[in-house]
């Protein structure tokens, strides 16, 4: 007998009646059952989040935020409501706490009462952390609790930016602000060195003209000095005369007071000559002769009282003169002494005047370099501040508030969530289908083993009727996922293959434990199913297990069918794929070798296990 016909028989067998066909049916459909409700059920989680239940609870009262009256908790209520990831719903704590305790809620988020407040506390000198509160019940979903961790986070993170942002914004306008300051100041110390130059030209013909200032007065003042004495010298000289004056002009008086009385008496002196000579005897015509002798006397008399009152009065005149030269002299003598203290006064405060000019030139020049200096200071201080307009420093401002983006590149990428876990589930579910295979394909025909001498072929023959049955589930495990589900695949006929390879290496496996040690095999197929369940890697990375069972992971075949699966689905490394398929070669043949020789065991001896019945059935 043949191996094609050792395995059309043992197909005969399995479908020769209705209950063996239906049971037959029923186990083929196992594999895609399991690995496609499975798949299906998880093909997008993420993508339906906003189905899932969530209390907002938003008790903040609000506080001055920026200049602002703001309510915080109130903004970010409405941002989460309109972006939809989840399924929010309003709440007090009260019902949020009910509706989590009852199921209603998967978990519930609170932004207390001084929320805003406590994010307007980082401006004040006791700045505080604003609370998110996260209420949640493990009874009701663990992976829920998991996820609200999740989400407040992303709102810790989201808040975080909106604040940074705003403050950043604010202090890139007080930036700006003062830059404009800086230049306005700037260009008042530019005008102000301008002034201080002028000024210091002007200070320095100051000190020129103060020096010219003080050497005239200086020269005044001696000249004032002389003058004063000479004025001194005429004063007393003025005054001698007019004390000399003033004598003959009390001497003139007196003559000219005797003259005028004389001249007064001559009428008096004719009427007594006239007398006298009547007296004596003359007659009037002698006395009239020497009357008229006389009176030229007289007349020459009164010319010579004419001449001495016109000599007095000049006299006094002469005098007048004499004491108003006198006085002015005099005047004059304290005027040029007043004038001579003055000058050297004056003198005195040229000379200050001079040195203060010289100082203030000095100070001017110091005062001129330190403005430099100012304005070239502000001008640098100026110009380090960069001039953007209100966009850019928005723009600034939101990207201080994210300054890291996460640029995400892979070299591989899985479709959705379900896409990502069907290596795993696949390379499972074909486990799966060939153990419970061999719950009723019998791995030796006995029948076989008695008529025929042949191992090898004993041994194909028990292998291929699983294989066979395991390939044709695989076939319609890749046409749900490919078809039902709508998984893409970079290398659809390469993920067929590796799973028919999968199913067959499996078949060797569970067969060469049937071989040896019958029922105890079959269960330990079962164990060794459950410890690659764990040990492939399929969710979290195989690194994450503890050593032995990372251990395991290098030498089970499940773990390398899913990551070839991984390869051609995503199109990953052709390398990792070759590696992976020698792997489960070695198996497939390492297993078919112990299966013969099990075979060839049994062609040759009995024992008394083979006369025992099944400890399992």
């Amino acid at each position: 007998m043949k191996v094609p016909q050792m395995v059309l028989a043992e197909l005969r067998r399995l479908a020769s009646t209705r209950m063996s066909l239906i049971a037959l049916i029923a186990l083929m459909v196992v594999p895609i059952l399991y690995g496609g409700l499975y798949l299906w059920a998880n093909r997008d989680p993420y993508g339906q989040l906003d189905q899932v239940p969530v209390a907002l609870v938003v008790a903040d009262t609000g506080a001055e935020l920026n200049g602002t009256d703001r309510n915080l908790g109130d903004e970010v209520a409405q941002e989460l409501i309109a972006d939809g990831t989840f399924d929010w719903h309003l709440a007090t704590a009260e019902e949020a706490d009910a509706g989590l305790d009852e199921g209603g809620y998967d978990f519930a988020i609170e932004l207390p009462a001084d929320f805003t407040a406590a994010i307007a506390s980082i401006t004040t000198g006791e700045p505080r952390t604003a609370d998110i509160v996260l209420r949640t019940s493990d009874a009701n979903n663990y992976l829920a609790s998991t996820i609200g961790t999740q989400a407040v986070e992303r709102i810790q993170t989201t808040i975080t930016e909106k604040v940074v942002a705003e403050a950043g914004l604010t202090m890139l306008d007080a930036l700006d602000t003062i830059r404009v300051q800086l230049t306005d100041a700037a260009t008042g110390a530019s005008q102000l060195v301008d002034g201080l130059a002028q000024a210091g030209d002007g200070a320095l013909q100051l000190s020129s003209g103060a020096g010219k200032l003080a050497d005239g007065t200086a020269q005044l003042r001696d000249g004032a000095a002389q003058l004063s004495a000479g004025a001194a010298q005429v004063a007393d000289g003025a005054s001698q005369v007019a004390g000399g004056t003033a004598q003959l002009d009390a001497i003139a008086d007196r003559i000219g007071a005797a003259s005028s009385s004389a001249i007064s008496t001559l009428p008096q002196v004719r009427d007594d000559i006239a007398a006298k000579l009547r007296e004596a005897g003359l007659d009037q015509a002698r006395i009239d002769d020497v009357l008229a002798t006389l009176d030229p006397v007289g007349d020459r008399l009164d010319a010579v009282d004419s001449r001495v009152q016109g000599a007095v009065a000049q006299i006094d005149r002469l005098n007048s003169g004499a004491q108003q030269v006198s006085a002015g002299a005099a005047s004059v003598a304290a005027g040029s002494s007043t004038l001579a203290a003055g000058t050297a006064t004056a003198a005195d405060g040229a000379a200050q005047l001079r040195d203060g000019a010289a100082t203030l030139d000095s100070g001017l020049t110091r005062l001129e370099d330190g403005a430099t200096q100012l304005r070239d200071g502000l001008s640098a201080g100026a110009a380090r501040l960069p001039s953007y307009d209100a966009d850019t420093r928005q723009a600034q401002a939101d990207t201080l508030a994210a300054p890291v983006e996460i640029e995400r590149s892979s070299l591989t990428q899985a479709q959705n969530y379900g896409a990502g876990l069907a290596p795993f589930f696949a390379a499972l579910a074909g486990w799966i289908g060939i153990y419970a295979l061999f719950l009723i394909v019998k791995p030796v025909s006995k029948r076989a083993v008695t008529a025929l001498h042949s191992p090898i072929r004993i041994t194909l023959a028990g292998w291929a009727t699983p294989a066979l049955l395991g390939g044709a589930q695989m076939l319609g495990l890749f046409g749900v996922l490919s078809l039902a589900l709508g998984f893409s695949f970079a290398h659809p006929l390469a993920t067929l293959g590796i799973l028919l390879l999968a199913s067959a290496t499996y078949a060797a496996i569970v067969l060469a434990l049937n071989v040896w040690l019958g029922s105890v095999g079959q269960f330990l197929g079962l164990v060794l199913m459950v410890l690659q369940l764990v040990t492939a890697g399929g969710t979290f990375p195989w690194q994450t297990l503890p050593a032995p069972l990372a251990a395991l992971h290098h030498v089970l075949p499940m773990g390398y069918v899913v990551d070839a699966m991984r390869q051609v689905m995503y199109g990953g490394s052709a390398d990792r794929v070759w590696l992976d398929l020698a792997v489960l070669l070695a198996w497939l043949v390492g297993a078919g070798v112990v299966a013969a020789i099990g075979v060839t065991r049994m062609t040759h001896f009995r024992t008394l296990r083979d006369l025992q019945p099944s400890v399992i059935g």
